[in-house]
């Protein structure tokens, strides 16, 4: 059994991960004066009896690593998880700064590509106290370090301009449960360009990129490949985003936070409003949490 969260911090992300394994990931955060104790208290407790925790950011906007200096300092990130980048900064903020601080850090940093591999992440290993650990199921599908789109990207991102599209693309995998991806802030054109470039799996939950705003819109052949079963659109604008007609939604303007409880072939899933239903998803009768919204059989 494993726990994925993306709580309702509004126009941001913040997600993490109890895995079946001894592992937490937490990807991307965005905290404020007003949510960071509460959400900080949180991670700390899911956290607590993990022997390996991680930190993904997917790239550097404030609404993805806003707060990780208070993050920081009361959870020491000691494996930060990012693209290799050289992004810079007009107005460089304190959680910037944190950002810059970690990515360049000589044993803290690990970088991700396509296919990079390492123990714990994607490869079992034994600690040096003799532990097994085992595998948090998260493999990296993009990007193609070597791709002329993606090396413009990065250029941009250094010359200061937006970040979006050095975003990773993130599987998640859980053994005989679900599959997950998350894309950060990848922007349709962008994807576009590299449609060709990338093979993707058949997934069960898609956490929609660029908050599901209709300049993050997913292809239709990647959908295609996908074909995921739940499509997760987070919190933007309503006039901003796209709502993937003919495809099952989950939209967290509406649902606030939301809690993945995933077994063998199944995911429980419950969400922050009472009131918010949807009509595809089967009712097991089930109230670990608060709400109950129904059960993804996968």
């Amino acid at each position: 059994m494993s726990i994925v969260k993306s709580f309702s911090v509004g126009e941001g992300d913040t997600y993490y991960i109890v895995h079946n394994t001894s592992n937490f990931t937490m990807i991307d955060c965005f905290l404020s004066d007003e949510n960071k104790e509460e959400i900080v208290a949180e991670l700390k407790k899911k956290q607590k009896g993990k022997d390996i925790t991680r930190f993904i950011s997917t790239h550097p906007d404030d609404d993805h690593i806003g707060g990780i200096s208070y993050l920081d300092d009361e959870i020491p990130i000691l494996n930060f998880y990012t693209v290799k980048n050289n992004a810079t900064k007009k107005d460089k903020t304190d959680d910037f700064t944190r950002y810059c601080q970690l990515r360049d850090h000589d044993r803290k940093a690990f970088y991700l590509e396509k296919g990079c591999s390492r123990k714990w992440m994607n490869k079992v290993g034994i600690d040096n106290n003799g532990k097994h650990i085992g595998s948090s199921g998260i493999n990296i599908l993009w990007p193609i370090t070597s791709n002329q789109d993606y090396k413009d990207a990065l250029k941009s991102a250094e010359e200061g301009k937006s970040p979006n599209n050095i975003s990773p693309i993130i599987s998640y995998r859980m053994k005989d449960g679900v599959h997950m991806l998350w894309m950060g802030d990848m922007e349709t054109d962008f994807m576009e360009k590299i449609k060709d470039e990338i093979s993707l799996p058949r997934i069960d939950i898609l956490f929609a990129p660029h908050h599901g705003r209709d300049t993050g819109k997913v292809p239709q052949d990647w959908l295609d490949d996908l074909q995921p079963k739940i499509i997760i659109i987070g919190e933007a604008p309503a006039k901003d985003l796209n709502y993937y007609q003919g495809y099952n939604t989950i939209t967290q303007n509406s649902a606030g936070e939301i809690i993945f409880d995933c077994y063998e072939a199944k995911v429980h899933i419950y969400v922050s409003n009472e009131n918010y239903t949807v009509d595809f998803l089967s009712d097991e009768e089930k109230n670990r949490y608060d709400f109950y919204l129904g059960t993804l059989v996968l």
